[in-house]
């Protein structure tokens, strides 16, 4: 059983990693006249700078009815998102009833309501209808190019491998002894624990990646504050302000935040520029922040100290199986060939597939890697590229008419309901934006700023719900996290948005 699975998983990856490998040259003949997404030219053409946001967009529409549709299976998408948790709650509520009166009907309706409650599983389920869509207005070979030549599978590969590796036994060991020099400030307590990871781990985005910074600090969390039992309102105050600052983290260099790394290049930004502009701004940030969330909850937060720690949540490493250095060595050097071939997908995947044999054929026999979390992630991650890809209709003339203080609100709030890197990308393609450094600052800015505020604001967001989702037994609700997260978003803001 084991053989095959692990062999199911190498078909599964290489079949993500051959989709992000294809070039798009090979297209058909009869996909040659229309492709998705459409270019932007496809409607400029036709378009008056002087025409209104509204009479573009009509244009649009009337040009290519298809867009409308698109979007709202989109919107369709994030509204179920938004639901999932009440449809988890309906489907417990179900089962528990059909159990009492050994009704297989109830039973069956309830395990339906909980799979239509799994967050990870709401953008792959809304493909399905967006695919009929695509297959009915542009005919298959279209569907077929677009998922197979044109969506960027690489970043939703990319989060599977870093997951599974840095959320394995030796890479958490080390980083939580380096964090546990920050910890010791505060006697090791939940409290001192919780600021580290917070405050210090999302800085390592700007290093390691910041899907590797937040599967390391989720993971820390789930050991070293939330088995603490904190109250409902602390336990999501702590997860959004989590997503805010993990968002932020990887600002200080341009190489591991991905709205950074799709407008580098094209907008020829330096290091410095990046840590003068963003990551000092970020620095400001995290520390206000975390420094207000600490006053308000300071008497919840010194309650937590005098608990007796949980068995399950408490990890004394001297208690434990030891890890020989060699085999952390090991693990980290994965970690680190993983970082350096973000943007090689096969290398990615052959780097991947050569830790799960090291894990299972070790000199100290297999090693479990937890995969159905990655997968999962890695699931809605595809699924919301696939959506978010054609959303470019309505976002680029929208950003392209904002100035800059209604651009980086706008930008703050389209993050909310579209990941962050895929608005900066559409922001490069804007002629205005070119040589305009101020609207540069504000889109980018913008997007860092509000990746918190939803699970789908920032591709490492989905990452932590699944890893932290335990902690919430009826689920996470999307409108208490963005509650949470509303506070540090509006810090924050201010430290971006002030010139």
């Amino acid at each position: 059983m084991g053989h095959r699975r692990f062999c199911s998983l190498g078909i599964l990856l290489f079949f993500l990693t051959g989709i992000t490998s294809v070039s798009t040259e090979a297209t058909s003949a009869s996909t040659a006249a229309i492709s998705l997404p459409i270019p932007l030219e496809y409607y400029t053409v036709q378009e008056s700078a002087a025409d209104g946001l509204g009479a573009t967009l009509g244009h649009r529409v009337q040009r290519c009815p298809f867009n409308l549709v698109a979007t709202l299976l989109f919107l369709a998408a994030v509204l179920h998102t938004l639901f999932a948790s009440r449809l988890r709650q309906w489907g417990e509520e179900l089962r528990r009833r059909g159990t009492q009166m050994h009704s297989p009907k109830k039973l069956r309706l309830a395990r339906i309501l909980h799979g239509l409650g799994e967050t990870e599983l709401v953008f792959g389920l809304w493909v399905v209808p967006l695919g009929l869509a695509i297959g009915l207005f542009f005919g298959k070979s279209t569907l077929w190019d677009y998922l197979v030549h044109r969506v960027d599978y690489t970043e939703a590969l990319f989060l599977v491998v870093i997951m599974s590796i840095a959320g394995s036994e030796p890479v958490l060991r080390f980083v939580e002894r380096g964090l546990r020099r920050c910890a010791r400030l505060g006697n090791e307590s939940p409290a001192a624990w919780c600021f580290t990871l917070l405050s210090v781990a999302p800085l390592l985005g700007s290093l390691i990646t910041e899907p590797a910074a937040m599967t390391l600090s989720a993971l820390l969390l789930a050991r070293r504050f939330y088995p603490w039992q904190p109250s409902p309102r602390l336990a999501y105050a702590t997860l959004g302000l989590l997503f805010v600052h993990i968002s932020v983290g990887g600002t200080l260099t341009p190489i591991a935040a991905p709205p950074i790394l799709m407008v580098v290049k094209r907008w020829d930004w330096s290091w410095a520029y990046v840590f003068r502009q963003l990551g000092l701004r970020a620095l400001l940030g995290i520390a206000l922040s975390t420094l207000s969330y600490g006053f308000f909850f300071r008497k919840e937060l010194r309650a937590l100290a005098h608990k007796l720690p949980p068995e399950q949540g408490h990890f004394a490493p001297e208690a434990t199986e030891a890890i020989s250095f060699p085999i952390t060595a090991v693990h980290l050097a994965f970690l680190l060939g993983t970082i350096l071939s973000l943007h090689r997908p096969l290398l990615c995947l052959g780097g991947f597939l050569l830790f799960l044999l090291f894990n299972r054929l070790g000199p100290n026999g297999p090693k479990p890697v937890a995969l159905r979390q990655p997968l999962l992630v890695g699931c809605f991650l595809a699924g919301l590229v696939i959506h978010g890809g054609l959303q470019s209709w309505w976002i680029a003339p929208l950003l392209g008419r904002l100035g800059e203080t209604a651009l980086f609100t706008g930008s703050v709030l389209l993050t909310a309901f579209n990941d962050n890197a895929a608005l900066t990308y559409l922001a490069s393609l804007v002629p205005e934006f070119l040589h305009n450094p101020a609207l540069q600052h504000a889109v980018v800015a913008g997007a860092v700023t509000g990746g918190g505020l939803t699970l789908i604001a920032n591709a490492p967001n989905p990452a932590g719900a699944a890893l932290l989702s335990k902690f919430f037994p009826h689920g996470l609700s999307p409108l208490k996290l963005f509650l949470a997260a509303l506070t540090p978003t509006l810090i924050l803001a201010t430290c971006f948005g002030w010139r």
